[in-house]
């Protein structure tokens, strides 16, 4: 259950920028200037993929920083405990009372099949959380997290690990999109037994390891299949607009390595435009 929420980042990115800078194929960015003695590091995580090796790039930028952050602190020992709080749906809502007869049957049938478990002892949590149990079968190997390897690499370095959010923060975010609308992305995936999901998990795949941002942010804003398009100010633009004070403060006071997920980094309000509204300089590592 620790990646569940890391997974849900990556499927959706903010909308069509009509003022951002058109960016550069790169999923790691310098932030110097403004005042900032040292430069620190923004690098747009896929939080599931099949090789999450880093590279030269991203290692020296490891090696020039002294602090990692991560959109959750995946350090924390009450992570696990404090994410189980928040998974079930409030007031008694079950996936029952979300769809009709014959959705649910559908329901059934595929949660039983996907996950080996009766709808009636998962009825309870969010679909989001749901969907998201089932995300690892869109990969034909074995998931590999970004966030693991810079993790190892900070822990090779004894570098402390923090994050630009709380788990409570980050479940609040869950809790804003209404079920009915979550609901809505795990029907689609029951009727056509994930084929779509697979399909563009891989196109989205290509995409990051083409380090194309842009690329991303355009295939997202056209898949009109996505219900949580329509909460993209809470999915993404209220929370990177929340992260931007919090990175200024992590960077000024030392060189820091920021890795989140890539759907937070294009886009007019995503976190390098806001950062450069600010007056950092956010420059593109080639």
């Amino acid at each position: 259950m620790r990646k569940l929420l890391y997974i849900f980042a990556l499927s959706v990115t903010s909308l069509f920028q009509m003022q951002a800078q058109e960016l550069e194929k790169s999923l790691l960015w310098e932030i110097s200037g403004s005042g900032l003695e040292k430069s620190s590091y923004l690098f747009g995580t896929i939080h599931m993929t099949c090789d999450a090796s880093l590279d030269d790039n991203i290692k020296m930028a490891l090696d020039n920083t002294s602090l990692l952050v991560l959109e959750l602190d995946m350090d924390d020992p009450k992570m696990q405990t404090e994410m189980m709080k928040g998974i079930y749906m409030k007031d008694g809502k079950t996936i029952k009372d979300l769809v009709n007869e014959e959705e649910y049957q559908l329901l059934e049938a595929f949660l039983k099949e996907e996950i080996g478990m009766p709808i009636t002892m998962v009825g309870n949590i969010k679909p989001f959380f749901l969907t998201a149990m089932m995300y690892p079968k869109l990969l034909n190997c074995t998931v590999q997290s970004f966030e693991n390897e810079l993790m190892k690499v900070a822990h090779e370095q004894e570098e402390e690990v923090l994050g630009l959010e709380t788990i409570e923060e980050q479940l609040n975010v869950f809790e804003a999109i209404p079920y009915e609308d979550q609901v809505t992305d795990l029907l689609r995936s029951a009727k056509d037994n994930m084929a779509y999901d697979k399909e563009t998990f891989q196109k989205m795949l290509e995409l990051y390891d083409a380090k194309d941002l842009e690329g991303l942010n355009t295939m997202m804003m056209e898949d009109k299949n996505l219900s949580t398009t329509k909460h993209k100010d809470v999915m993404l633009d209220n929370r990177n607009k929340n992260w931007i004070e919090k990175i200024e403060g992590f960077s000024k006071k030392q060189a820091t390595f920021f890795g989140v997920g890539a759907a937070h980094l294009p886009g007019d309000n995503g976190v390098i435009n806001l950062l450069r509204k600010k007056g950092y300089t956010v420059k593109a590592v080639l």
